[in-house]
């Protein structure tokens, strides 16, 4: 009997929902950040999060990481239930997970020089003594394209580009085995976003990494993802193989997307009255669908799986 490797991460029904006092701008509800993802990434393998700003992918991976708490679901790395550690062993794992923000210019400290960046999760996490970290800071810099001798430099004397560059080295530091990147090629010239591209997939192999990679943009996450979850108002409403998304895409939400990333420019089509709703009557992509029926008014499509694996949210299959 052929033996399966259980996936690195695991996610089952996750929820994270924020109850909102009324304001200058909303009545009083719940805000429905992620509303019942599920998944199962495989080690060395990489699911892409894509969605439109305000469709929860941002949320859905600092909950993966423990950084935010969720109101329901469960969480496992390597086996591990995420939810119900905390303390020396919470911190221990998260040696093992690390995340590169959206935008380099802000997410590096511009009072440390980049050597010290790099060093600071190595002192956090008691990694080595001063010299075997010196040591290790050259040799990350040189894995992600940056001359060691620059290390006593500071942020703002580098390009964006650089910058980014720096940000993977100092969450390579630690030598996680999953790492989520948010949006991190998003703030770059698309001159500049293959070679990122291309470095991410060069450490993924060299490291064996694993990655949850959040992009709003189907172009991007085609390059780099072996499977891709649309998301939208918090749930995954496509779900499948990269190659069969982008070449046959199957709900008019990832349509939309699709096209959009095509003519790089994004119309926006998000409508957050639904996710600042109590009521839970009809699609959430409802007002904005060019394939809508009336049943969709006043019904919730749930993911079904198709014949050939693909998960998708609509009426119109199934």
């Amino acid at each position: 009997m052929k033996k399966t490797n259980s996936p690195l991460i695991r996610v089952e029904n996750l929820k994270k929902y924020f109850y909102l006092k009324s304001g200058l701008f909303f009545q009083k509800g719940i805000l429905k950040a992620v509303d019942g993802v599920a998944f199962k990434i495989e080690k060395g393998k990489t699911l892409g999060i894509v969605g439109e700003s305000g469709s929860g992918k941002t949320t859905l991976g600092r909950l993966v990481l423990r950084l935010i708490t969720p109101t329901e679901g469960k969480i496992y790395f390597e086996g591990e239930d995420l939810i119900n550690i905390s303390g020396s062993k919470l911190r221990n794992l998260r040696k093992k997970m690390q995340i590169i923000f959206q935008n380099p210019y802000s997410s590096l400290n511009p009072r440390l020089k980049i050597g010290e960046i790099i060093e600071e999760p190595l002192k956090v996490h008691k990694i080595g003594n001063k010299k075997e970290r010196k040591e290790k800071i050259d040799k990350l810099l040189e894995f992600v394209g940056i001359d060691p001798s620059l290390k006593n430099k500071y942020p703002h004397e580098f390009s964006g580009g650089q910058r980014q560059r720096i940000a993977i080295c100092r969450a390579l530091a630690t030598s996680p085995l999953f790492i989520v990147a948010d949006e991190p090629v998003s703030s770059l010239d698309i001159s500049i976003q293959a070679q990122i591209l291309n470095l991410l997939l060069e450490l993924q192999k060299k490291f064996n990494l694993t990655y949850l990679f959040i992009s709003h943009d189907l172009a991007v996450v085609k390059h780099i993802s072996d499977e891709v979850a649309v998301m939208y108002a918090g749930q995954f409403v496509e779900f499948g193989k990269t190659e069969e998304i982008y070449n046959n895409p199957l709900h008019p939400y990832t349509n939309l997307l699709l096209s959009s990333s095509k003519k790089r420019k994004m119309k926006s089509s998000f409508d957050l009255s639904h996710i600042f709703s109590e009521k839970e009557e009809g699609c959430p992509f409802y007002p904005q669908c060019v394939k809508r029926k009336n049943m969709c008014k006043h019904n919730k499509p749930n993911l079904i799986e198709l014949p050939d694996g693909r998960k998708i949210r609509c009426f119109l299959y199934g």
